[in-house]
Parts: C-alpha cells; structure tokens; sequence
C-alpha cells in the first residue's frame, strides 16, 4: 500500500511548528532552484522533480530550526546536496542529502522516509545518520561507534560516505560560528578521519579543502602566517612558472605532442606544512611549492612527454615516481618527476591523461558522473574503494570495541605507500614503515599466523624487518606455528594489528579456560567428589549469580586469576565440612607447571625462575599465574595477599626452553664480544640478546638473555664464562 507525501506530513504535523521565516523565502526559493538547475544538467527531468519534492520536504521538517550562524537550518542540507550535484551524483543521492538529518533532528522516522521517498534513499538517510537513542560512556566511544555504524552503511553503499563527506565540508565551510573549543574538536577530527578518507577514496579535491580548513581552525595563527608567506612568494615566482609552462608547452608541440595542457599547480597549505613539520624546514627551504601538470591524451603520450620534460629540464635523481604502472591504493594514476627549473629552483612536474585526471580529483565519484558512458576508471576505483572496506569490515569483526576499531582505521587511513613482491611477482602495496610481518598479513591473516620466518631478495631476514619499495619477500611458515605478542610493538598495518589481537585473545581464553578447570580440580581434591561429579543445578546457579554466560566462562575468569578457585570450591560444596575433607587439600597438592600452559601462566622477568628453582605462583587478574623464585625481591610484597599464591612445582619432563639473564663484567678488548658468543654456543645454548655498556675504559659490563632447559645447563654456561681470561665478575639477574 502506498503512502502519500501529504499523509505522511499529516501523521507528524502535531509534533511540529511548521511556520517558515519569510524572511529567508527568497533567499530560500533562489538556493532551491540554483541547485535544480545544476541538476537538471545531467539529470531527467522527473528526477529533477524529485529533487525538489525532497527540497520542500526537508523545508518543512526542518522549519522553525537555526543553526549557530543564525540562518535557517535548511540551507545546510541545501548547500550539502548542492556540493553533490557539482559532482553530478544521482538523484537518489541528492534526496538523501537533503534529508539526511531529518531522522536524528525530526520526528521523521526512517520509515516514513522510506515511504515516500523509497528504501534506497531511506537507507542512505539510515546509513549518515548518528546514534541518538544509546547511552555511551564518554564521547569517545560514542564517536567510534558512530564511525562504526557509517562504515558498516559504506559497505553496502559507497553514497553514504558522499554525502558524510559533503556535510562535513559544508559544516567546516561554516565552522566560525562554533565555540573555540568545538571548532578545534571538528577541525582535529577532520584532519585525523574526514580528510584522510577523501584521500583514500581518491576524491583528491574534497581532501585538500577540508586539510586546509581543518588547518585553518586548529592552528589559525600558523595559517594566516603561511598564507601570508606563499602569497608573497607567489609574485616572485608567478614569472618563473610561467616561462616554465611557456617552455613545456612550446617544446611538447616541436616533438608532435600537440594534444596536451600545461598549467601551473600550488601545494596547498596543509600540505606545505606538514611538510615543514616532518622535515623540520623553515619556509623558505620548501622549494616545491609550485608544480607544474601536464595532462596528455594516452599512456603512451604520458612516458612521451615525460621524455620532453627531462629532455628540457634535468630530473633529479631519486625523485620520478610512476603511479600509471602501480596505481595507489585509491586508484590515482600520474606519473611524478622533480626537475631542476630556471634558475635551479626545483619544480615537480605530474603528467596523466585527461581520464586520469578526473580519477584524481573526484575518484569514486567518477563512477556516477560518468556512469551512463560505461565508464571503466570510476569503476575500477570503486572496486578499490570497496576491497578497502572489505578490510575495514574484517578489522570490525576483529576489533574488541569500536574505540579499537576507531584506532585501527585512523592507522590505515595514513599510507604512504610501499610496494614489494611475491616470489611469483604480484604486486603487495603497504604502508611505508611495514614490516616482513605486516606483508604476511597482508597475503592472508594464516600466513600470518604461521609465519616463523621471511626473506628478503632470497636472503633470510628479521621478521621485524622494515620493508623497501621493489624487494621480493616470501614468508616461511610453519603450520603449528602462531602468533607472539611482541609483534604488536611494530606492526603498522590496522590489519596485521587486528589479527593478532584477535588470535591472542581466542587463545588466550582457551588457555584460560584450560587453566581454570586445572585449578578447580585442584581445589576440589579431597571434597566429595571431583569436578565431573558436580551437581549441574549448583553448577548453572553460581554461573546465574556471577552474571556469566555459561560454565567456561566461570573457568576462563579462575585461570585469569579474576577469582579464587578456593572460593569457587567452597560455593560449589557448601555441605562438605572440614571433617570430610581430605588430609591432602589444595595447598598439600602443588600445581605442575610444564612450561608450556600458553598466555595464561608468565614467569617473572623480575627473577627469570628455571626448571631446578624453588617457585611459587601469583594470581595476577587479567593475566592468569605468574611464576617466580621464591627468593625473588617482589615476593615479600606480594605475599600481602595471601589468597593470591598458590603452591607450584616443575613437571619432572620438560620439553620448553626459558629464559635467563646474565651480567658479565669483561676487560674491554678487541674481539671480546666473539669469545663470549663462542663460549656460550659451545654448551649448546643460544643467545636471545646481548647488550653491552662501558663501565670505564678499561671495562664492559655484557647483558646476555639466553634460551636454556633448566638450571642444570644455566650453570654450564657459567662455568664456560667464568673460565675466560677477559671475565671479570658474572652473576645471573634477578
């Protein structure tokens, strides 16, 4: 059954003051058909229609509202629609423009929305609209979440993002109305989120306007200072670029190439200064503020006109970059040089053809203004665009909470763009600074649970290694292999990040769960009757009173140390009295520690304890059992809690390898770092670090961390060490 426009007006028409401003009417009138006539440029003329049904919809659900400025709150969906159409959007998406407060700041629901308009425009009003109706715990996590939900609705249509973009543009265009303290807020979270996404999408055009408005309210003074500078600079060198352009233009068309353009390009502010602030430089060392592009007909006149440029200009080495042959992650395609200009001043020079060009300032846009001539570009890039929040949705999904998710996404939203091969040449771009880890991840998170190893240009290397543009790396991997913890300190990928996070807490609340059951049935020993012999009514009500969803969960919270196995015990077996109990009660019977238990029992790095020491456990909450010698320097303290320690011995068979800590003062002399390294290797015993500091000049002192079975072969290595004739004192840490 359909719904008329005017019943679903009547239906909301006692929640609202319908009076409109006469004031503003003609001014209202003239915006309304500006931005029909724009539309009806590239739109039919029912769609125009459309357009202005939602025109005046939107009139009369925002009526009566002003926004800071002081004028009528329908001129901002106006203007936000009207940004849009300058792009040549469907119809669709400029209705949903105009409409897309109407669900948070009206009556409106989206279902009336839906009826009038119809779902597809419904959904995108949906899809742009905040959270209103939940409680969060600070604007932090209401912010993320936020950011969740609009990217959950990209992922089903890249629109939304279009017109979030839009709105926030029109909202820093107007942002002097705002409070100082908001407007820094807006101005941080556009440079931070906002802007990079116009980038990320290719939108290059969006991206550089909300940099320099974000610039412009978060650091006014730096703004108007560097305003003031480029603008002084640009009369001394308006006349060197143009006789550059001049020059190009005139040599292009002696070579034959006789359908291109030459026009001069200034770096915009945002970008001068980050620049200054990366490479610590006074304004006037930054020498390419001025570019020159040159846009061409083909690919094959870009490389022909690259062989013009440097044939006038000299390049300068180091500085050519061909984004046609390896596109950026956004679809940008261009090639870039850097040549020395009159009078040596250095002037990048980016050629693309005409295609290439519209990819680089709109990027996925490109895709609806050209959308009824099959264009192939705006598709190729909304492909990109959504292989980029297929990635995003996989973090979601790995995320913990959306503040982490938030965290992970301003990450991948700062690339500046590495590219490495697969051993069968596929093409892997990651961010600068990624490592042989990230690349792993980056092929499929089980390689990268897996890997154990990497080369690079067939040489093994670190998996910490930093990666460079043009090596071939392939990943070792080992299938019973997973991931340590001391990745997260430098990966730099969102997704290499999210996937170990993941693993390590799917593990670790396996090994949690393993544990707990360990120490339940330790504290069960001699009660009547074990773990297995519970009764499953006791059981589900203790589950029931802790507000747990089920038994594992009660276990995983014991193995974590966040409750006392003792305690449970007792709340478990309330009837068994002290008399019933077994002579060998939980303190009696030690817990057997392998060395193997996973994330959920530690050894103090405090004392480094070794199969063949006295050892005692904590219960550390969050982290399970931590294990130390009982003559470590922490167990005093610690021992203010006595219900926290639980009784530990070593398995008599142990297969792992622990770690133990050495200082060794030696004569500083040549090559004595080799001896020690030779001595330790002939006991068989491998060294995990090594580091070194000069007491005086005449010695060293030497910290070894090494990888050992048990006390019994520590000591061999001592012994070895103490027989050297540059040892002076040696003694194990902790």
């Amino acid at each position: 059954m359909s719904v008329s426009l005017q019943e679903v007006r009547n239906e909301v028409q006692p929640f609202r003051n319908l009076a409109i401003d006469h004031e503003w009417l003609d001014d209202l009138h003239l915006r309304i058909d500006d931005l029909c006539s724009i539309a009806s440029e590239y739109l039919e003329l029912d769609q125009v229609e459309q357009v202005r049904e939602a025109c005046h919809f939107a009139t009369e659900a925002h009526a009566g509202i002003y926004r800071k400025s002081g004028e009528p709150y329908i001129f901002h969906p106006l203007a936000v629609a009207r940004i849009l159409a300058n792009v040549r959007f469907d119809h669709e998406t400029l209705q949903a423009a105009l409409l897309h407060d109407v669900i948070e700041d009206t009556p409106y629901s989206k279902e009336q929305i839906s009826a009038c308009f119809g779902p597809e425009v419904a959904d995108l009003v949906d899809g742009v609209s905040k959270l209103t109706q939940i409680h969060f715990n600070s604007k932090l996590e209401a912010q993320a979440e936020n950011f969740r939900k609009m990217f959950l609705a990209m992922s089903n249509d890249l629109r939304v993002i279009m017109i979030k973009l839009a709105d926030r543009l029109h909202n820093m265009r107007t942002l002097g109305a705002m409070r100082w303290e908001s407007r820094r807020r807006v101005a941080c979270e556009t440079l931070e989120i906002y802007a990079p996404i116009a980038g990320r999408l290719g939108m290059n055009h969006l991206r550089q306007e909300l940099e320099n408005l974000g610039f412009s309210h978060l650091h006014p003074l730096r703004f108007q200072v560097l305003q003031e500078a480029v603008r002084k600079m640009s009369g001394n060198r308006r006349e060197i670029v143009g006789q550059l352009e001049a020059r190009i233009q005139s040599r292009l068309q002696d070579e034959g190439v006789t359908k291109a353009r030459v026009m001069a390009r200034g770096k915009h502010l945002w970008g001068i200064y980050k620049k200054m602030r990366a490479k610590h430089l006074p304004f006037k060392e930054v020498h390419d503020v001025y570019a020159v592009r040159i846009i061409v007909d083909s690919v094959d006149t870009c490389y022909r006109a690259l062989g013009v440029v440097h044939g006038l200009y000299k390049p300068i080495m180091g500085r050519f970059k061909d984004y046609i042959a390896i596109p950026k992650a956004n679809g940008y395609q261009s090639l870039h040089t850097v040549l020395f200009g009159p009078n040596g001043v250095p002037i990048e020079a980016q050629i693309r053809t005409e295609e290439m060009h519209v990819m680089a300032e709109v990027g996925v846009a490109a895709h609806w203004r050209y959308k009824s001539d099959g264009d192939s570009q705006g598709n190729h890039a909304q492909q990109r665009a959504r292989e980029w929040l297929r990635k995003l949705l996989d973090m979601q999904r790995r995320a913990g909470n959306p503040v982490e998710f938030l965290e992970s996404v301003k990450v991948d939203l700062f690339p500046d763009e590495v590219y490495v091969f697969t051993p069968r040449g596929e093409i892997i771009e990651l961010p600068r600074g990624a490592t042989a880890v990230d690349f792993a991840y980056a092929i499929h998170s089980d390689v990268g649970n897996t890997c154990v190893g990497v080369r690079i240009d067939r040489r093994l290397a670190p998996l910490r290694t930093p990666l460079v543009t043009g090596q071939t790396v392939e990943a070792i991997i080992t299938p019973t292999a997973r991931p340590n913890p001391a990745w997260l300190n430098f990966v730099v990928t969102a997704k290499a990040r999210a996937s170990i996070r993941h693993y390590l807490k799917h593990l670790q609340r396996g090994d949690a769960i393993l544990l707990g059951k360990r120490l339940l049935e330790k504290a069960l020993v001699g009660r009547l009757g074990g773990l297995s012999e519970l009764p499953a009514a006791r059981v589900q009500a203790l589950v029931r009173e802790f507000n747990l969803t089920s038994f594992d969960d009660l276990l995983a919270d014991i193995g974590l140390g966040n409750r006392v196995a003792a305690l449970i015990a007792k709340r478990l077996r309330p009837e068994d009295s002290e008399e019933d109990a077994s002579p060998l009660d939980a303190s009696a019977q030690p817990l057997l520690i392998k060395g193997t238990e996973g994330t959920v029992v530690s050894f103090g790095r405090c004392c480094r304890p070794l199969p063949g020491d006295a050892i005692i456990g904590y219960l550390n909450a969050g982290r399970g059992i931590v294990i130390h010698r009982d003559n470590c320097k922490n167990v005093a303290s610690y021992k203010k809690n006595p219900e926290k320690w639980i009784e530990v011995e070593w398995e008599q068979h142990l297969g792992a390898d622990f770690s133990a800590e050495l200082r060794l003062d030696v004569i500083n002399k040549r090559g004595v770092l080799a001896t020690i390294a030779a001595a330790i290797s002939a006991t068989d015993t491998n060294i995990e670090t090594i580091n070194t500091s000069e007491r005086d000049g005449a010695t060293t002192t030497v910290h070894l961390l090494l990888n050992v079975r048990d006390r019994a072969q520590l000591a061999r290595v001592m012994r070895r060490l103490r027989t050297l004739p540059e040892a002076l004192k040696l003694a194990r840490r902790g």
